[in-house]
């Protein structure tokens, strides 16, 4: 047995959509049992099917538990095997966990630096006033990008010296381009009826940006912020030839000792971390992005 529908004059919009500017929205809201016209799914109204997790177990439990056994692996080898004087020394007395203290305050310091420096920068430059200096910024971001780590890295040390400031200050440097570009191409990106349709309904600048623009720039934001931890992650082995330590303060010794032992810890753990942050991004990726805005 049907259900007859009211019938709607010619022009009459449905309950709960509005027309700006020619352009129609439908009010979620508005859309309760009878109000469409199509059918409903088997079951009633409330018997939709529920949209697909998008961060699944196999995202939360498989990448973390390989780096374990990494890590386990590494452990049960190093233990295991004989270790002259310089060895031990190397790799006791809590060094690596104080070396990778320092590498992972590194990559989070600098890395709040480059969001700090590169989203509110990338989003003035977007705005009619700042446009045409886009260009031009972007080019100077490139420099440090372009430059050779450890030579930008070197020219640091000799005009600030050695310490930890400065290889954050060079961290930043190399690492703020990928965040700096993808913030003006998302907000570039999107679509300018949007924004004038935000507009149209009564929306101010700043409503438009917090609660169109960026959200639609996320996934974008999202995957430069991505890069740029790597990059950092990477970035900080350099720290020790500025007085900044971590992990590259065991491989640096093992290299300068040929002790091989040394030398793969330090390699280890730097690979571990960077795959470890690299998984903790994707999460935040996923989770942060708008499901509208999905693949």
């Amino acid at each position: 047995m049907t259900t007859a529908h009211p019938q709607r004059s010619p022009g009459e919009r449905p309950p709960g959509e509005h027309e700006v500017k020619g352009l129609s929205f439908r009010d979620e809201l508005a859309e309760g049992p009878g109000a469409t016209d199509g059918p409903q799914a088997p079951g009633g109204p409330g018997a939709a099917a529920r949209p697909a997790r998008r961060i699944t177990w196999r995202m939360l439990v498989l990448p973390p538990a390989a780096l374990a056994l990494v890590v386990l692996a590494l452990y049960l080898w190093i233990t295991n095997i004989p270790l002259d004087a310089i060895e031990r020394n190397s790799l006791g007395g809590g060094n690596v966990m104080l070396r990778l203290r320092q590498h992972i305050g590194l990559t989070a310091v600098s890395t709040f630096w480059v969001l700090v420096i590169a989203i509110p920068l990338g989003i003035a430059l977007t705005r009619r006033g700042l446009r045409r200096a886009a260009p031009l910024v972007t080019a100077v971001a490139n420099i440090g990008q372009a430059a050779p780590a450890i030579g930008l890295l070197a020219l640091l040390v000799i005009w600030l010296g050695i310490g930890p400031s400065t290889a954050v200050i060079g961290m930043v440097a190399y690492a703020v381009l990928p965040v700096l570009s993808n913030t003006v191409a998302g907000l570039r990106a999107i679509d300018p009826q949007l924004v004038e349709a935000a507009r149209g309904i009564g929306m101010s600048a700043a409503g438009v940006l917090r609660k169109v623009e960026l959200p639609l720039a996320v996934p974008l934001i999202l995957a430069g912020v991505r890069t740029a931890l790597v990059l950092n992650v990477g970035t900080a082995t350099l720290a020790t030839f500025g007085g900044g330590g971590g992990l590259g303060d065991l491989i640096t010794s093992g290299i300068q000792t040929q002790r091989m032992p040394v030398l793969i810890v330090g390699s280890v753990l730097t690979v571990v971390l960077a795959l470890f942050v690299d998984w903790l991004a994707t999460l935040a990726e996923t989770a942060l992005t708008p499901r509208g805005l999905e693949a």
